[in-house]
């Protein structure tokens, strides 16, 4: 037997130089066999090394590429032959993890916001980094705990890791649809502690909320606008930053915003849509929005470039400014938390209080009817800005 190079090996048979070399122990679900084995076509020794060199060197290369698109890489998801690509449409024989993602952002992108495709790839990422790029036949339970125990082992808190396996499932759950394939997505009802670092956002109490509109009225600012209109409206930051001048609009002799999506901020859900009367620092806002020169179209101009709404810089700063008024405990989401307090206060109906939030309603009967008019949401609100400091 004659030596070529580290598990490389020729090996005469009949006079004929044979190629032979062991298939490494993590790669070996690539193949059908441990070892490969095949003739050199020579007689000739010194044909069968430099042949024999050559294999060695194409095969050291190819198993590179299997590591790579399989082992845990960081940051493999981000190559070019990873779930980066384009969605293209797969080939019908293609039932690989990368073909999956491509069949959903295909059928669920559609009119989506690029971010919809980010979150998407980036949770599929994990996925590859921490299991590799497989057929789904391929992923077994014990992939998926593995990948559970590396989100949390990266510092991700019980939300963020639901988030991510929800999205890696329904990847999953569509494609085995698409393909027809009959096999449990192993993704499903894994357990995890889905309070683990999730720290609870605390709703802002009802005299900080009234210490904050004091000092937004005393700044009379754009940023000092977002903060008032959202402390009376209970609406998310990303909803009131894309506003534009336009939808604050008149319904029934009284100033309301249209809270409706846009190409540059979508909704979280379609029950986000809604019409919100304005009363209270939230109506001090848009009248001072609509009092300034229309030199842009939008409410918020510095947190719109035309393309997307720049909710995280308005997080940032907004956020910043709250902790020096009311304590470090405190981020602008709480003022969503506290407008669902407010409203219980007032014993103002759970319907009622959906509607103005823009929270879904169950039950089948909550997709009836045209829901309740400006009137009936304007006295509740008004009764919530009138009312003592009695939430908590």
């Amino acid at each position: 037997m004659l030596a070529t190079k580290s598990n490389s090996y020729t090996f005469q048979k009949d006079g004929i130089w044979y190629f032979s070399r062991r298939v490494p122990a993590d790669l070996r679900r690539h193949y059908r066999t441990g070892r490969i084995a095949y003739s050199l076509r020579t007689k000739s020794i010194r044909d069968a090394r430099v042949r024999a060199m050559s294999d060695a060197a194409k095969l050291d290369r190819h198993w590179h590429i299997l590591r790579i698109s399989s082992d845990d890489l960081p940051g493999k998801h981000l190559l070019a032959d990873a779930v980066q690509e384009p969605a293209a449409e797969a080939s019908s024989d293609d039932h690989s993890f990368k073909a999956a993602v491509a069949v959903y952002l295909r059928l669920k992108g559609n009119d989506r916001p690029p971010t919809f495709e980010a979150a998407v790839r980036r949770s599929c990422g994990y996925l590859i980094d921490c299991c590799g790029m497989k057929d789904l036949h391929d992923y077994v339970r014990s992939d998926a705990t593995k990948f559970r125990d590396y989100l949390f082992a990266k510092g991700l808190n019980g939300a963020s890791v639901a988030r991510i396996f929800g999205t890696v499932r329904a990847v999953i759950n569509l494609a085995l649809s698409e393909f027809g394939l009959a096999i449990v997505n192993p993704f499903s009802n894994v357990y995890f502690d889905h309070s683990i670092r999730v720290k609870k956002r605390l709703p802002v109490k009802p005299e900080d909320i009234k210490k904050v509109q004091a000092e937004c009225y005393r700044a009379d600012d754009e940023k000092r606008w977002l903060i008032a209109l959202i402390a009376d409206t209970g609406m998310r930051l990303a909803e009131g930053a894309g506003l534009l001048r336009s939808d604050f609009i008149e319904k029934d002799g009284l100033l309301c915003v249209n809270i409706r999506p846009h190409p540059w901020r979508s909704l979280k859900t379609s029950s986000s849509e809604r019409v919100i009367p304005l009363v209270g620092s939230a109506k001090w806002a848009a009248e001072r929005i609509l009092a300034q020169p229309a030199n842009s179209k939008f409410a918020f101009p510095n947190y719109n470039d035309g393309e997307r709404t720049n909710a995280n810089s308005a997080s940032a700063a907004l956020n910043k400014w709250l902790k020096i008024k009311i304590g470090p405990a405190y981020t602008i989401h709480g003022f969503r938390h506290s407008m669902r307090d407010r409203l219980r206060a007032v014993e103002c109906p759970s319907d009622v209080i959906d509607q103005i939030g823009g929270w879904l309603t169950q039950g089948v009967g909550a997709s009836y009817g045209l829901g309740h008019n400006h009137g009936t949401l304007t006295r509740w609100l008004v009764s919530i800005v009138e009312a003592p400091n009695r939430a908590t």
